[in-house]
């Protein structure tokens, strides 16, 4: 009886305590901060460059490329430069390699338009394609091993890829599949070669092994494919940009392998993911061990295929994502999606989200350990830790909340908190979950009064 009594006892000091844990805002904001202050953008060198005195033509059909590699050239002569763009449309032909302490101001009214033509992006460059590092054409605007780079104004990046590597999609299967067989048998980076003869398409804009990055203020659009991708970066920010980015794959944001990165008041209209937050892919990735982590996201609009996603290359885990303070600008098919299967491994730990809005989506939340029930390796993703608060939805044409683990390896320790989802098909489907805590969350209505007792 002496010890029945003691485990009632532990037992109702247990649920007590996880009921006085579970009441608070749980939010880490203090953790956020840290984060946060190792968060600087670059400042803007003094010495200027005006690409219009330069010989820069703004008539849309000659060849600036030339213009501005000298203005680059003599920017880094200088140790750096700050590179103005004014009002008027120019014409590149081929990619832009950026250099260490630069700042491209795009004034309002000017456009960098980009050539279609896949030659003009040779030779190869060392790269990441879909979480696999390799030798590719080069992205358009490419910085490798840099730092202090900015890209800021009020203009626009065109990458004027509608016509030639928007239609590769459906050619680009043999060498994607390529590329993940090099990723799993290890074949020397050197020898992954694509480029010419292959259908890879480029990035917009690459920064590879850079540091202390600000893209401000510009318009992004008609990327050839990912819009913007950071690969083994760090301490970056990206604020106020607007995506009109409807092509195949047009991803606005993807942090892959990096890390101290805000992504703040951004206007989202993606052909894919607004945000995706990768690690690398398999083999490859678990071998490079870089987690992608401390990555606040806030104040944003989000509008394409995907609100936030993290996956599905995330062999090397991700960590400390805040997601806060956003809201939609049209329709998504998924709000907060987090996804993996079991060729990848890694982990998604300590995802942060708090006060987010949603109008029509598909799923709202949505997290599968089993994505396209893809992966033979046996290698289940550890996912948990993951805080939803203050999330509005109107409609869910699918899923309300899914969680979706793997047989034997569960989801766990996810908290939810005040969140309504006025309609939904599937409210809440949890499957291999364990620890799964909610508190005030309606689907689909709120009961408010008691039944009548009356017969």
């Amino acid at each position: 009886m002496k010890n029945y009594c003691l485990k009632i006892a532990l037992l109702s000091v247990s649920l007590l305590f996880h009921l006085q844990i579970f009441s608070q805002d749980f939010y880490p904001e203090q953790k956020r901060d840290e984060i946060l202050k190792n968060i600087k953008a670059p400042a803007i060198p003094g010495y200027t460059i005006t690409i219009k005195k330069q010989g820069g033509k703004q008539d849309s059909i000659t060849d600036c490329l030339p213009v501005f590699k000298k203005a680059l050239a003599k920017a880094k002569v200088k140790g750096g430069a700050h590179i103005i763009v004014p009002s008027g449309i120019y014409f590149i032909n081929g990619p832009l390699h950026l250099e260490s302490n630069i700042c491209i101001e795009l004034q309002k009214g000017a456009r960098i338009k980009f050539t279609d033509n896949p030659d003009s992006y040779l030779p190869i460059v060392l790269t990441s394609w879909e979480g696999t590092f390799l030798y590719n054409y080069s992205p358009f605007i490419y910085a490798y091993q840099k730092e202090n780079i900015s890209i800021i104004g009020e203009g626009t990046i065109d990458g004027n890829a509608a016509k030639t590597f928007n239609t590769w999609k459906g050619l680009q299967s043999n060498d994607q599949a390529l590329s993940r067989k090099m990723n799993h048998n290890q074949t020397p980076v050197k020898e992954r070669i694509f480029g010419k003869g292959h259908f890879l398409r480029p990035h917009l804009i690459q920064f590879f092994e850079c540091k202390n990055i600000l893209v401000e203020g510009v318009t992004v659009t008609n990327s050839p494919f990912w819009c913007i991708h950071l690969v083994k970066s760090e301490n970056a920010t990206f604020r106020g940009i607007n995506f009109i980015a409807k092509l195949v794959n047009n991803d606005g944001i993807d942090p892959e392998y990096s890390k101290n990165i805000l992504i703040e008041n951004i206007n989202f209209d993606n052909g894919d993911d607004n945000v995706a937050i990768k690690a690398g892919r398999d083999t490859e990735g678990r071998a490079i061990a870089t987690p992608s982590e401390n990555i606040i996201i806030r104040n944003c609009k989000f509008k394409g295929l995907h609100g936030v996603v993290i996956g599905s290359e995330m062999s090397a885990g991700v960590r400390n994502v805040f997601v806060e303070n956003c809201s939609f600008g049209g329709y998504l098919k998924r709000g907060i999606y987090l996804k993996s299967n079991s060729d990848r491994g890694g982990f998604i730990h300590n995802i942060y989200v708090k006060n987010v809005e949603f109008g029509e989506v598909e799923d709202c939340f949505f997290i599968t350990s089993n994505y396209h029930n893809e992966g033979t390796a046996g290698l289940v993703t550890d996912i948990q830790n993951i805080f939803i608060q203050n999330v509005t939805c109107r409609k869910a044409n699918y899923g309300g909340i899914v969680v979706q683990g793997f047989p034997g390896t569960p989801i766990k320790d996810i908290y939810l908190k005040n969140i309504h989802i006025d309609e939904a098909k599937i409210p809440l489907s949890l499957i291999n979950t364990e620890e799964v805590r909610m508190s005030d969350v309606t689907i689909g209505g709120a009961v408010t009064a008691a039944p009548s007792t009356a017969q």
